[in-house]
């Protein structure tokens, strides 16, 4: 039976370390797409409660832009908190830009709440809408959480802004767990050009002097920094996260809020703890997508036997994405550990390189331990939870609807197990069970739909027929006009 003996390699001598140095900021760089920006000062902000202030601050010294991009702004207090700074700014002569995502507002946020906005003179923008010639192209979205202010100060975060993430005092609802951090220095530049590419995605381009030069933002501080901007088909933050598992030389420690992870990412993992390395990771215990719970659980069993340590959050929701390898290397963004993140949307995270700032973090990772489950293997190899006293766990509450479309990432893990399932490729573990089940309630339904009303099978195909077809006559006429 293999052992996990200490099998870390021996410290390398100065010249091993400036080559290993190399080749590691190679591959970062290869792999992010991103240079490394130095001469940067960063502030880590933990949940609402430090985010939201300062996110107001921010805006409300604004003298020339505000560029604000977010996946949801609720229509709720905290919304219109924010919406009517955002209106006062704009009435004061400050070019204020809001770009949301037309999927995250859905039954969030009324045409009313934007209208109210542009009508004050904040020039708004709704990202990626259905439009007739792309049927299937309102599936990428814009997730990113990005506030930049005159070139001078940004924030990139996983939090949205509403009361999810506020929590309520008065009746006992805490915030959501989040992470976010606040920017100032060299890297402003490209944190801008970031919201640019973005905000030109959705209409016209933003004008020259609102994307400052990097020569023009002067240092301010010591802390070195990629901006990794994810779009869709790049998988930059993919190659990143499976690039940090294999850098791991001692530990890493990962939070995420919608958990799927492909086969390759967990393999990775796996590979890490195998190695001798102190793989963690923090996950919801109680998911404002529910079923999401059941869908990451069916991946904890391979990095379970790994060594792998998984710990669920006891807390409403846990919603932070964040990542710290070895004391010195974090990443903090909006890209959840999922295809639908890696690769399908808009996404935005900072790469840190600063040892004060991860073993910040790493700080903070063992505070959120300390109100967390942990899961472990049971004696007939089932993951099961376990609290340090080995008493069982309460069973905690669901929390409020918040962010949409999350259960859309399960349809992937969803289709994953079934076909294990049906062509036997793979050992499927107890957990799955919840899914395959799940699976075939809903083949059954469909089977009893199509056999006692097949219109109503029949007309959802058509009408995506005519909308595809419609779609290439419309893209193959734009072509053909182009070209003659």
């Amino acid at each position: 039976m293999r052992t996990r003996k200490d099998s870390s390699p021996s410290p390398p001598n100065e010249a091993q370390a400036a080559a290993l140095h190399r080749l590691t900021e190679q591959a970062l760089s290869r792999a992010t797409g991103a240079p490394l920006i130095p001469g940067n000062r960063v502030r880590l902000l933990k949940d609402a409660t430090e985010n939201y202030p300062a996110w107001l601050r921010a805006m409300e010294s604004a003298e020339r832009w505000i560029h604000f991009e977010t996946y949801i702004i609720h229509e709720d207090d905290v919304g219109r908190q924010f919406a009517a700074l955002l209106a006062e700014k704009a009435r004061q002569g400050v070019s204020v830009r809001l770009l949301y995502d037309w999927f995250g507002a859905l039954g969030n946020t009324s045409r009313r709440f934007f209208r109210r906005l542009a009508e004050s003179g904040v020039e708004v923008r709704c990202f990626n809408p259905p439009r007739l010639d792309s049927p299937f192209g309102w599936l990428s979205r814009d997730h990113r959480k990005l506030i930049a202010v005159d070139g001078r100060i940004g924030f990139v975060a996983g939090l949205c802004v509403g009361k999810p993430w506020a929590g309520d005092p008065a009746r006992g609802r805490e915030p959501w767990r989040d992470t976010g951090v606040e920017l100032q220095g060299p890297a402003l530049p490209a944190l801008e050009q970031a919201f640019a590419e973005a905000w030109a995605a959705a209409g016209q381009p933003l004008p020259p002097e609102e994307i400052p030069l990097e020569e023009d933002v002067p240092p301010a501080g010591d802390v070195d920094l990629r901006i990794v901007a994810g779009v869709p088909n790049f998988g930059a933050v993919y190659r990143l996260d499976q690039l940090m598992a294999q850098l791991a030389r001692s530990a890493i420690w990962i939070s995420d809020a919608y958990f799927l992870g492909t086969s390759s990412y967990v393999q990775a993992l796996r590979a890490a703890a195998l190695s001798g390395v102190d793989v963690r990771l923090l996950v919801p215990g109680a998911s404002d997508v529910p079923i999401m719970r059941a869908l990451s659980r069916a991946g904890f069993r391979p990095l379970l036997e790994a060594g792998v340590r998984v710990f669920e959050w006891n807390g409403l929701m846990m919603h932070a994405k964040t990542a710290v390898v070895d004391g010195r290397l974090a990443r903090v963004g909006s890209t959840n550990l999922n295809l639908a993140s890696w690769l399908g949307n808009w996404e935005l995270d900072l790469l840190i390189e600063n040892e004060r700032l991860a073993r910040q973090m790493e700080e903070t990772y063992l505070d959120d331990l300390s109100r967390a489950t942990e899961i472990v293997l049971s004696a007939r190899r089932r993951p099961r939870l376990v609290t340090k006293t080995g008493a069982p766990p309460r069973r905690r509450k669901r929390s409020a609807r918040g962010s949409a479309g999350r259960a859309a990432t399960g349809v992937l893990r969803l289709g994953n197990t079934v076909g294990a399932a049906i062509t036997n490729r793979r050992e499927l573990g107890p957990a799955e069970a919840v899914i395959m089940t799940l699976a075939a309630v809903v083949l059954m339904v469909f089977a009893a739909v199509a056999a006692y009303w097949p219109a109503g099978v029949v007309f959802p195909i058509v009408v995506v027929c005519l909308w595809v077809a419609i779609s290439l006559l419309v893209r193959g006429y734009k072509l053909r006009s182009r070209g003659s």
